[in-house]
């Protein structure tokens, strides 16, 4: 996943917590070798091999990720698509560099999910257009999260923690009988005191937290960032941070993306309308929060 993933677990015996731990690494690592999208031998890497020609076989578990990209492409309008490859290809946020307006203009044409087809039996996947791209980064860390709490029920934890990243699965409650706290990040933090925003509590939910902090350069005294808008094929500039609660991390991830792309207005709405919760710093480091949020939120200091 190319992130740091924590697994805590709550059991009243040593070998009991560290068997399901183990085993929810794994499973994470399973979902990871399926779907990366910098690996030549993921499923995903076979699906963009082959666009334009013919459908490529895949897992159920693949299967399952893409089908959950689709919806939540399809919820947002194309705020959050799972066919910008082609535009996260061109741009390089660990050496900070900008792709040339041209190539991110000639490219959008390849993005567009309603041009991606799922076929359930046998499953496989097929693009339409030769050059279009998958890329699940803004679903598979959710999903797998869910995994790795499913595989840690059955070896029998009731409680416990997966966070991959910003994507967090909590279940059960902690040791003192309390719901799992969760801080969301102030995304203009200027010192240690002031990194968290806002603290809520968690039990047998997820949070995914999608923010323009985490992979950004500046140039010229605009912020690039790595959460792309399909549209433009530039960051989206509508927010500063989203962070969507919901039973299923498959359902937070992709929806804090295109929440965020949406904007808080929109994103609000939408939220509501589903029935799902969040919390939305604007542009201008405002805070907006979906009505079923009320009194379970915690803010800190002055925001």
């Amino acid at each position: 996943m190319d992130t740091l993933v924590t697994i805590s677990a709550v059991s009243d015996s040593d070998n009991k917590a560290e068997t399901a731990i183990d085993k929810a690494f794994a499973e994470i690592e399973k979902i990871d070798n399926l779907v990366n999208f910098f690996s030549d031998k993921s499923e995903i890497s076979g699906i963009n091999k082959n666009a334009g020609k013919k459908a490529a076989a895949i897992s159920d578990e693949t299967f399952e990720v893409i089908e959950k990209a689709i919806y939540a492409s399809e919820k947002t309008n194309g705020a959050f698509d799972v066919t910008i490859g082609p535009e996260i290809a061109l741009w390089d946020f660990h050496n900070k560099v900008k792709p040339e307006d041209k190539e991110i203009i000639q490219r959008l044409s390849l993005v567009n999910y309603k041009a991606l087809t799922l076929y359930k039996n046998p499953p496989s996947a097929y693009l339409k257009k030769k050059g279009m791209l998958i890329d699940l980064g803004g679903v598979a860390k959710g999903y797998a999260a869910d995994r790795a709490v499913e595989v840690m029920k059955k070896t029998g934890i009731k409680s416990g923690l997966v966070a991959i990243a910003g994507d967090i699965k909590a279940f059960g409650l902690r040791p003192d009988s309390k719901p799992w706290k969760i801080g969301i990040r102030n995304p203009r933090a200027k010192n240690k005191d002031d990194e968290i925003m806002a603290t809520i509590g968690l039990t047998d939910m997820a949070i995914s937290t999608s923010g323009d902090y985490e992979r950004y350069f500046i140039v010229g005294g605009r912020r690039y960032h790595h959460i792309l808008n399909p549209k433009t094929g530039y960051p989206a500039d509508s927010c500063q941070s989203v962070s969507v609660i919901a039973k299923e991390g498959a359902v937070t991830d992709p929806f804090s993306t295109g929440i965020f792309i949406l904007g808080a207005e929109k994103g609000i709405k939408l939220l509501e309308e589903m029935g799902i919760d969040g919390i939305i710093v604007d542009k201008d480091g405002k805070i907006h929060t979906t009505s079923g949020l009320r009194g379970k939120v915690e803010l800190k200091g002055n925001n």
